[in-house]
């Protein structure tokens, strides 16, 4: 094992105390005068004793003046119309843009330094610097990106003070300094993150590499720092706490951002982080793949682009229980809420985010499939392909059907309802439960099955071992079915509720035996030798798909989770009372999605030039034609020429 000499260690010693001392004030429970002076400790507990919805004005204008000793809690600000600026232009459509854009960028920058990390992990831990090479590959996507996020950043921040000033000066009064401290973060991710680049070469080998190892740790704790303070902003506006009835302040930091909605927000956010992340990268690793001059730079970016596809696979598969997590909690919040989004006019955007999952799917599982072309072994597992996709279609088909049909007066006569007689208990719930969860199941048969490809186990139990997994899939199956008809359509509905949780332990029983049994199986196989680089062009499109649906999917999901509020800034604290008060239509809505992600993937193909212009070098000319505008040039040239 290696040993880090005195000269480094100090450092990730120091390294380390600053992690510990981000961690302490971000979890501690930090007072709310160290960050908010107009509620001190005291004012809070007369505030407590007293009935602090009286309106501080109303007593103003009554008494004449307030005494220095009566609390001074002031409420959320109740602005009209005429409060917000005209620009002339939608000024949620404004931000809506500038938000997503940052959103998206900032998902890419967080995500990537957390799987380069563990890829360089797995090069120091292995010896193979192919790993090194693509993680700082993967880093130098990342730099570009980190500055367009900053501009977006910028521009978020320039927007909402300018359109909505109101909202953001009670935000700012609600949360104090820690928006300063989030600045302080924001530049030492800066600092962190140029080191982490820009020294890799400098710090790449012996003792040295755990000092870059050390940067990379503490890029991505400061990453996810600002990550869960922003989530905790965005999660006050939809489920406010530490505030009373009329927005007044009256709880401690803690209390303000550890909402009920925070944990569920800061889960969802990073596994999806990591997933598109994935994916985008894949798709930068497809671009260099088709364009590949070599051999052996279309094997090394075929690699790139199955790790790429892995790391975003394997992030989505637990991605919708999460999801389902955060939306029961949302019930839990607020029914009013819960029912807007998936029952209310938000409703028939599941479908659509149905058919967006499905595609990342099916991309997800042709590029597999096609993948196995790589190596010989994989004609063992061909033939279950065909009964693969079958599933995964039919239970597409369910996902996407929906539960109220949108239908003229005659066809509602001609049908005999608003439901049709055969399609309609597919759109429910359990139907849909039970779809979306053998999808993933057989997504992990798929990347099991590659896996095993190049693969032959040579311990003694493996016939006894792929039973025993044939058994756990079939058991499985049957469990997610059984759970789903008979709870959701022959028993009491509350029971639906508990059946969704059979069936998630049974998909994380499948995932999580799958790992493990392979893992012991196939330790010290014998390897059959893959051959990169050899796959269809077809497979590369795939990744191209990937990063699109992602991007089209977490715009949709971003805008269903801000429209739950409807027409409040902060739910039932402060109204929103500009002209941009409702849900837009979902024709709106969907052209708005397709704008931003439109606008996301030109700016991704403008880094993918700028990462290739990077390494591309201009070839010296041997010899130029002397004119007047290049006769300086002309005779450097030939002084080099006669040098050699």
């Amino acid at each position: 094992m290696l040993v880090i000499n005195s000269y480094y260690s100090r450092r990730v010693w120091l390294m380390l105390l600053l992690v510990a001392a981000l961690s302490y004030c971000w979890l501690g429970n930090i007072s709310l005068g160290d960050w908010a002076p107009e509620a001190t400790a005291t004012e809070q507990t007369d505030v407590a004793q007293a009935n602090t919805t009286i309106d501080i004005t109303a007593r103003v204008s009554a008494e004449g003046a307030l005494s220095v000793s009566e609390p001074a809690l002031v409420p959320a600000p109740t602005p009209s119309r005429k409060d917000y600026p005209d620009v002339g232009v939608s000024s949620r459509s404004i931000v809506w843009v500038v938000a997503q854009m940052h959103l998206f960028f900032g998902a890419l920058v967080l995500a990537v330094p957390i799987f380069v990390l563990v890829i360089e992990l797995l090069g120091v831990s292995s010896g193979d610097p192919r790993y090194d090479d693509m993680a700082h590959e993967f880093m130098k996507i990342s730099i570009t990106a980190y500055s367009i996020t900053a501009l977006f950043g910028g521009s978020l921040a320039l927007a909402l003070f300018l359109l909505y000033p109101d909202f953001m000066a009670y935000m700012m009064r609600v949360f104090g300094a820690q928006m300063l401290v989030y600045a302080v973060l924001f530049f030492l991710e800066s600092i962190v993150l140029y080191i982490y680049y820009y020294g890799w070469d400098a710090l790449r080998y012996g003792n040295a590499k755990w000092v870059h190892l050390s940067l990379g740790l503490l890029l991505n704790a400061v990453g996810a720092t600002l990550m869960v303070v922003a989530n905790s902003w965005a999660t006050f506006m939809m489920a406010p706490s530490g505030v009373n009835e009329v927005g007044a302040v009256i709880g401690n930091i803690w209390e303000l951002m550890k909402g009920p909605l925070w944990n569920p927000i800061n889960l969802h956010r990073f596994i999806a982080n990591i997933a598109f992340g994935g994916a985008v990268v894949g798709a930068y690793a497809a671009y260099k793949c088709l364009a590949a001059e070599t051999v052996e730079a279309r094997a090394h970016y075929d690699w790139m682009g199955y790790t790429s596809n892995f790391i975003a696979i394997l992030a989505f598969l637990p991605l919708p229980f999460a999801g389902y997590w955060l939306m029961a909690e949302i019930y839990a919040y607020s029914q009013q809420m819960g029912i807007t989004a998936m029952g209310g006019i938000l409703a028939w955007l599941f479908i659509v985010q149905a058919v967006l999952i499905g595609t990342i799917l099916l991309a997800g599982n042709y590029y597999l499939w096609s993948g196995m072309s790589r190596t010989v072994g994989s004609r063992r597992y061909q033939g279950f392909i065909k009964y693969i996709a079958a599933v995964l279609v039919v239970c597409f088909l369910i996902w996407v059907t929906p539960h109220t049909l949108i239908l003229t007066s005659s066809e509602i006569a001609a049908l005999g309802g608003s439901y049709h007689h055969l399609l309609g208990p597919l759109g429910i719930m359990p139907a849909k439960n039970i779809a979306v969860n053998l999808m993933l199941i057989f997504t992990f048969m798929s990347f099991q099955l590659y896996r095993r490809s190049d693969k032959v186990a040579i311990v003694w139990w493996a016939t006894a071992g792929n039973a025993v997994m044939i058994a756990i899939y079939v058991v499985a199956v049957a469990n997610i079915i059984f759970a789903g008809v008979y709870y959701g359509y022959f028993t009491n509905t509350v029971y639906k509720v508990g059946s969704s949780v059979m069936q998630v332990v049974s998909t994380l029983t499948v995932i999580i035996s799958g790992v493990v049994i392979d893992a012991f199986m196939y330790r010290g196989a014998k390897t059959i030798p893959s051959h990169w680089g050899q796959v269809s062009n077809r497979s590369q499109y795939a990744l191209f798909a990937l990063p699109i649906a992602f991007t089209w999917l977490m715009a949709l999901m971003g805008y269903v989770r801000s429209s739950v509020r409807t027409h409040w800034h902060v739910y039932t604290v402060m109204k929103d009372t500009s002209p941009d008060n409702f849900i837009p239509s979902i024709g709106y809505a969907g052209n708005m999605m397709t704008i931003v992600t439109i606008m996301f993937v030109l700016f991704v193909l403008f880094m993918f030039w700028i990462a290739n212009l990077s390494g591309t070098k201009q070839v010296l000319p041997m010899a130029l034609p002397v004119t007047k505008g290049n006769a300086k040039e002309a005779r450097g040239v030939l002084c080099y020429e006669r040098r050699d």
